[in-house]
């Protein structure tokens, strides 16, 4: 990674597992309650009727009926577990798959030592960067910071403490070993329910151009590109929720599990870049 290489070492676990998978979204946080589910959704058995077509195909296209829907509103969540302690990072906004842009604002954990809890972050999603603000770690509450997606070496897939909804959904380009589930509902939605692993680097190698670097890039930071998943379709091919389980290899065994839930398709999301002047240049504190 790039500017989350700089380490802090913590003396709680829970700490640890905020500085290593999403450093740069929450260098400044002082400690992380713990926490557990997604909150992204529920769902509830309804019925065990056959899919039409192969399923690897209807998880592979995903993504481009997302593109021909156009935009959604998202909720996000990212559990994170090591030695036993087991923390979550929530999201919320909206992405326009046309354009390949999205902003969501990102809640950190209450600090277990009471301590207020750190300011939600705001992201903002663009081919190739992300930009965060009120990020921590020294940087003025003013200022953004911009980050090169395709030199992280996750690509951004934990880094900013939600996977980018474009990403989630792009990785299934490389599924494979596909089953179906059944029938069950999301959010009170009808959808399909498919269980399988996706391949990053062939994600990668069919991604969009907006994306297509990042996953590169995570095909080589990460140690394993075989990612678990659970996804959710609905009977326009469309993602509505979709649950990636990583594996991150850093200073121990990190378990990563990001969730996306989408809805309200069709809902007009607008993002305005930082000007030049807003961007921060300065030493990230470690």
């Amino acid at each position: 990674m790039v500017v989350h290489q700089h380490r802090r070492r913590r003396r709680r676990a829970g700490e640890a597992v905020l500085a290593v998978c999403v450093a740069v979204a929450v260098a400044a946080l002082g400690g992380c309650g713990a926490a557990s589910g997604t909150g992204t959704g529920t769902t509830a058995a309804a019925g065990d009727d056959r899919p039409p077509g192969d399923p690897a195909a209807a998880v592979r296209g995903a993504a481009d009926a997302l593109v021909a829907t156009g935009s959604a509103q998202a909720r996000t969540a990212m559990e994170m577990a090591t030695g036993g302690t087991r923390v979550t990072i929530r999201g919320e906004g909206g992405v326009d798959f046309r354009k390949r842009m999205g902003q969501l604002l990102v809640m950190l954990p209450a600090d277990v030592t009471g301590k207020p809890e750190h300011r939600p972050i705001t992201e903002l999603l663009v081919p190739g960067a992300l930009y965060m603000k009120n990020r921590g770690a020294g940087v003025p509450d003013d200022k953004w910071v911009r980050l090169d997606t395709a030199a992280l070496s996750d690509g951004n897939l934990v880094t900013g403490g939600a996977t980018d909804p474009l990403a989630a959904a792009e990785l299934l380009r490389g599924a494979q070993e596909v089953t179906y589930v059944g029938v069950t509902e999301v959010s009170g939605t009808k959808v399909r329910h498919y269980r399988g692993t996706t391949d990053i680097g062939r994600a990668a190698q069919s991604a969009s151009p907006g994306v297509k670097g990042a996953l590169e890039a995570a095909a080589k930071g990460f140690s394993k590109d075989s990612v678990p998943f659970d996804a959710y379709l609905d009977e326009e091919g469309r993602l509505r929720q979709v649950r990636h389980r990583f594996t991150y290899v850093k200073n121990g065994v990190i378990d990563v599990s990001s969730t996306t839930l989408l809805y309200g398709f069709g809902t007009p999301v607008t993002v305005v870049l930082p000007a030049s002047g807003d961007i921060y240049a300065g030493k990230i504190a470690d």
